[in-house]
């Protein structure tokens, strides 16, 4: 009794201690001491390690803006993901872990976060884009102008 007492507790501080992150980042999870294009995929994510039998969330799938509709500084972020880089910010091309599943579900590993400037800005913004799929591939992306609040699909 004592034993599954305690194994009960040592999972839900694991739970509540794994979705705490010392800079605050609610989705993308940088491996400390790692590149970007380095960081591998975090052990124990919940519901966004096992692909939905669709491919698709069971929200309301994003809406879409075209590549015309986003900022040109969302361009230079596809060009630079697409070229592999060398992008601004360290953090760029860290696992995104849907954790939220506002993105349509796919196996650990598959999304990564870039950061899109803003400008007036010395720091990093709200502006990113995540893309799913191989690196360098751009066909399953999509934006965000409010850090991972909510996600428009980048149409082809």
């Amino acid at each position: 009794m004592k034993r599954a007492w305690a194994l009960s507790c040592i999972l839900a501080l694991s739970a509540i201690l794994g979705g705490c992150d010392k800079d605050g980042s609610r989705n993308a999870t940088p491996e400390p001491g790692a590149s970007a294009s380095q960081a591998p995929a975090q052990p124990g994510q919940a519901a966004s390690d096992t692909p939905a039998a669709s491919g698709v969330q069971g929200r309301n799938a994003p809406a879409t803006v075209t590549r015309a509709q986003l900022p040109g500084e969302a361009a230079e972020t596809l060009h630079l993901i697409k070229s592999g880089g060398p992008f601004p910010f360290g953090e760029d091309g860290v696992l995104f872990r849907n954790s939220a599943a506002l993105l349509p579900e796919h196996p650990r590993g598959y999304y990564h976060a870039y950061t899109v400037r803003t400008p007036g800005l010395a720091d990093r913004g709200q502006r990113r884009i995540v893309c799913g799929g191989p690196r360098r591939q751009t066909g399953d992306c999509y934006y965000t102008d409010d850090y991972y609040g909510s996600f428009k699909r980048i149409a082809e």
